[in-house]
């Protein structure tokens, strides 16, 4: 059920009527629980058994904290449950593999058997759920074989894991309340590709009944149109280039691959923010307020201050839960470096079972250790013009998308090579595209400026609203992509 579709809407259509007569009652949390279940569960039903045994688990963990003592016992069984699930579902097909490589290379004539695609991880549990549906009398639910990698498992076990870390240490509450912490684990506003809330914003939301204002509903309705417009308009429309460049390299010469790359990173961009843009939105409208995930990414001047812009709820994650235990900054230089490499190096590979998403993290790892001590230096901070310096950045990061968007290691280094020693030939890019990332660009410099008052001014901010509604109205053909993050 995705946001940008008329199924979405429809389910909207239902959920906030009736959230809106519950609201302030008991039956409240038990309506968003509900809608919550239906909204993941029209993936695939079986995915339920999974967020429902995660909720279950860390509830009782952190009760057991609480009540037991040895919190650290009951911290480790809950990191084992919690990476164990993504490990099973996310990267168990990535290491067999690799484990079979590294027999074959030192000649053991063994493998580890190969898992038949999703089914034969999930034929035990789902020939034994289908056996109940047809002892109910209903028949067997046909596609148990997509059961592998839930769709957002890795959202939701982050944003439980940090309720877990952050009882653990102190910083938030128990939750007494089993239901709402389901809630809090489940809301589908933000469910399936974040942004990764914390206990400490959205559960102290969830606790207490805030009226909604008229100021909600239309900051909700502004950031919904704004996501919308970013999803269809923008994103959708780049992917038809991307997609037929990147789905062959081979078939195409430097400047088309040169413009692909850049044109993903807008892609990725627009989807992702979209995506933030209509869940904030959508949440908004229920009085629930969730975190900023993207502040101008591309316009950043370091690639420390892209890591504070970029996939916000992700970075602070892993720099709470990852660089800081690590041991940040606080043990010299040389443990300092280590620390923010095996950061990058660990978000890369959660973003994919592949080496291509794990050298995209070194890759970010190596450009933060090569330019750390630059970026803190007087004269770049002073004498380098900002606008080289976002340049010198977007160009990395777009090199950087290359292995992230590359479907594998052959590809990515087809498309480097092409891009530095293939001779010219027509890319055949969309001026249209071209012309509205360049807009959405110059709206962003304007934004962090002098003249940011030009686009808060509310006869502007209308126009654009306006544009933006006629052009999805118009123009702008149906879309049933998925966002790209649901994969990760």
């Amino acid at each position: 059920m995705l946001f940008h579709t008329w199924t979405f809407a429809l389910f909207f259509a239902v959920v906030y009527p009736v959230y809106r007569l519950t609201k302030g009652t008991r039956f409240e949390l038990w309506w968003l629980l509900a809608a919550s279940y239906v909204f993941y569960g029209s993936w695939n039903p079986l995915y339920l058994l999974i967020i429902i045994y995660g909720t279950l688990a860390d509830y009782l963990i952190v009760v057991g904290m609480e009540k037991v003592g040895r919190k650290k016992w009951w911290l480790a069984g809950s990191v084992v449950s919690n990476i164990g699930l993504l490990a099973f579902f996310k990267y168990a097909h990535f290491i067999r593999n690799n484990l079979n490589a590294l027999l074959a290379y030192a000649g053991i004539p063994y493998g580890l058997p190969s898992p038949d695609g999703a089914a034969a991880y999930t034929w035990p549990l789902t020939d034994g759920i289908n056996w109940l549906l047809g002892q109910a009398g209903i028949a067997p639910y046909p596609h148990a074989e997509s059961f592998l990698l839930p769709v957002g498992i890795s959202f939701f076990t982050f944003q439980s894991m940090s309720y877990i870390i952050d009882c653990y240490r102190g910083q938030v509450e128990r939750e007494r309340s089993l239901l709402r912490y389901a809630v809090y684990v489940s809301l589908f506003t933000q469910l399936v590709a974040g942004p990764i809330e914390r206990a400490s914003n959205l559960l102290m939301q969830l606790r207490r009944d805030r009226p909604i204002a008229r100021e909600d509903i239309t900051d909700g309705l502004s950031l919904f149109l704004v996501g919308l417009f970013k999803k269809i308009a923008l994103a959708d429309y780049l992917s038809l280039y991307v997609d037929k460049v990147y789905g062959a390299p081979a078939e195409h010469h430097g400047p088309a691959l040169a413009l692909a790359t850049f044109a993903f990173a807008w892609q990725i961009y627009f989807d992702f923010s979209g995506y933030t843009d209509m869940a904030r939105g959508i949440a908004r409208m229920m009085g629930l307020r969730l975190m900023l995930n993207f502040n101008n990414p591309y316009l950043a001047d370091s690639l420390g201050d892209f890591w504070r812009r970029w996939h916000i709820s992700l970075s602070t994650w892993f720099r709470d839960y990852v660089y800081i235990p690590l041991g940040g900054n606080r043990k010299g230089e040389f443990n300092t470096y280590r620390n923010m490499v095996l950061t990058m190096v660990i978000s890369g590979i959660w973003h994919g079972a592949a080496w291509t998403f794990l050298i995209w993290g070194a890759l970010h790892a190596a450009g933060r250790l090569a330019t750390r001590a630059l970026e803190q230096s007087p004269f770049y901070r002073d004498r380098v013009p900002r606008i080289v310096k976002q340049c010198g950045v977007f160009a990395f990061v777009c090199f950087a998308w290359i292995f992230f968007r590359a479907a594998s290691l052959g590809d990515a280094w087809l498309i480097i090579t092409r891009i530095f020693t293939s001779g010219w030939a027509d890319p055949l890019f969309p001026m249209l595209a071209l012309g509205m990332v360049l807009a959405v660009w110059i709206y962003e410099f304007f934004y962090e400026s002098k003249a940011r008052w030009i686009v808060e001014w509310t006869p502007v901010r209308v126009a654009l609203a306006v544009l933006m509604g006629v052009y999805i109205a118009v123009f702008a053909a149906a879309s049933s992509q998925p966002f790209i993050y649901f994969q990760f």
